[in-house]
């Protein structure tokens, strides 16, 4: 008989007993173990309801020793308490110059914020520029077009400046403190420094009066008249006493001198000479005599700068129609203001004085930009020079598409190369469109983009009309680079709410009028030079 090999099945049938058993035996060993709100079962006690736990905040120093129940946040320490995380509630502290300087978590002291209107960009802002001040860290709000700003310089013990028409007037060809700076320097033995600022005073100056001719003209000046310019400003260094304006600089090329007669290649023909200079005297008379630049910039300067407190340039009395006058004065307050700038670092570079830092805040950029030809390329240069001369500076707009509208398109590639190369971007609410604008300037994740879109919902409707927030009102993330952001929530002081009313006009009576004589503050100095 064959032999036949039987292979066992690996599925073995179970009896029904030992099944029981075995389950049994597992729910025993489960009921052992009490579960996420305690023991299960009758007379257990388990917690229909769980309580939240207090939350204690202390130094390291104070909770040391509550370990393991201690825990750190994940927010950086470093810079000015601006909120609170919103999902931790942890302290959120954030500025462009700690966070460069101090804790070095960024390449270059500068930030970029946008978001819509009304959701605290401008009290951002504020806050950063208190803090800092705290520091020893001077705010310079290079042409404030809102006049959202001076309450809190004013209420810092800082300086005011009005510029507009009939409000005050700001002298291109005034060169500051450059002329005794430099002087000082020669006297402490500084040669070489002081020529560096006599030379950076004659370009700065020369720079402005191109501008004002380009804004006149709507296109810029030839080279010859911008040669016979910088002959005519060196002209005045050597034989005016004083400081001298635009009508000075006129007078010196209507009287045609003998350096200028040679740049004007008139070959001794004094009619030649005044038909090249004809267009350069026409377009000087239309900024001295109230062309439609106005006189802002014919007369002395009325508020010389200070360079060792917190300075506004208030130039929301200007019309938003009149936008060669914005884009003007503008630039005349950023060449001016960097210019003392430029003086203070090279006293301090002498040891003649101590170091300052200085906090530039760009508001309404998409304004600035649009203002007229030649701005772009002006706050483009500022964004790459910020480290060598020492400031911090932040720049706010809307959106992306705001910096996108220029009408030249090598003009979008460098307002949207500001947003790349800044060291810190904080958004607040923004559109669903500007995400495919935005996260090609920054990375996104999917989650952040849909916080910022809730963040720009309108607040609910209310038809009893009680004051209702929008949801994303102080709320805003900070993203540096490719690592997550921080979404912290800021919240106001008593005075702080007060300074940044920025809805004032709006309002039936002027409550918030006796706030600077309620609050002890520094006496505001107006005008008192340096």
């Amino acid at each position: 008989m064959a032999r036949m090999k039987i292979q066992k099945s690996k599925h073995h049938a179970v009896p029904v007993e030992a099944k029981k058993k075995k389950q049994k035996k597992a729910t025993a060993i489960r009921e052992k173990i009490p579960g996420s709100r305690g023991w299960r079962g009758r007379g257990g006690g388990a917690a229909a309801l769980v309580p939240s736990v207090r939350e204690y905040r202390g130094t390291t120093v104070q909770v040391c020793g509550l370990w393991p129940f201690s825990s750190g946040t994940s927010s950086p320490m470093i810079g000015v308490p601006i909120g609170r995380h919103e999902e931790t509630q942890a302290t959120v502290c954030c500025d462009p110059i700690s966070w460069f300087q101090r804790a070095q978590l960024i390449s270059n002291p500068s930030a970029f914020i946008l978001g819509k209107p009304g959701l605290g960009k401008s009290t951002l802002v504020r806050r950063m520029m208190l803090g800092l001040a705290g520091q020893g860290v001077h705010p310079l709000v290079l042409g404030d077009l809102k006049g959202e700003h001076v309450d809190l310089v004013r209420a810092a013990g800082g300086q005011v400046i009005s510029l507009g028409r009939g409000r005050g007037y700001l002298n291109i060809l005034d060169p500051g403190q450059a002329i005794e700076v430099a002087q000082l320097l020669e006297d402490e033995g500084h040669e070489d420094a002081a020529v560096r600022v006599r030379a950076d005073a004659h370009g700065r100056r020369l720079n402005m009066v191109v501008a004002l001719i380009t804004i006149s003209r709507n296109q810029p000046p030839t080279d010859q008249e911008q040669t016979i310019l910088d002959r005519g400003l060196r002209r005045l260094d050597e034989h005016f006493k004083g400081v001298p304006i635009l009508g000075d600089l006129l007078a010196v090329i209507q009287t045609g001198p003998d350096e200028l007669r040679q740049v004007a290649l008139d070959r001794g023909n004094w009619e030649l000479y005044q038909a090249e200079t004809r267009a350069l005297e026409a377009t000087l008379l239309g900024l001295t005599g109230g062309g439609k630049l106005g006189e802002i910039f014919s007369q002395h300067t009325t508020n010389p700068m200070q360079r060792d407190r917190a300075v506004v340039f208030d130039v929301s009395s200007i019309d938003e129609t009149e936008t060669d006058l914005q884009a003007a004065v503008l630039l005349a307050c950023w060449s001016y203001g960097f210019g003392t700038v430029n003086v203070a670092n090279a006293l301090a570079d002498a040891g003649l004085e101590p170091r300052r830092h200085y906090f530039v805040v760009l508001d309404e950029l998409w304004r600035a930009l649009r203002a007229g030809k030649g701005m772009v390329d002006r706050v483009d240069a500022l964004t790459r020079l910020n480290r060598s001369v020492g400031v911090g500076q932040v720049m706010i707009s809307h959106t992306m598409s705001d910096l996108l509208a220029l009408p030249a398109e090598e003009d979008r590639m460098k307002a949207q190369g500001f947003v790349e190369r800044s060291g810190m971007v904080i958004c607040g609410g923004l559109p669903a469109s500007e995400m495919a604008l935005l996260t090609k300037a920054i990375p996104l994740s999917r989650q952040e983009q849909q916080k910022l879109v809730s963040w720009q919902d309108p607040p609910a409707w209310d038809s009893r009309g009680i004051d209702v927030e929008p949801p994303g009102r102080g709320k805003f993330l900070i993203k540096v680079g490719g690592r997550p952001g921080i979404p912290v929530h800021i919240g106001l002081t008593s005075v702080e709410a007060k300074l940044n009313d920025t809805n004032k006009r709006w309002h039936d009576t002027p409550e918030d009028a006796p706030l600077l004589a309620e609050t002890p503050v520094p006496t505001p100095t107006d005008g008192v030079p340096a």
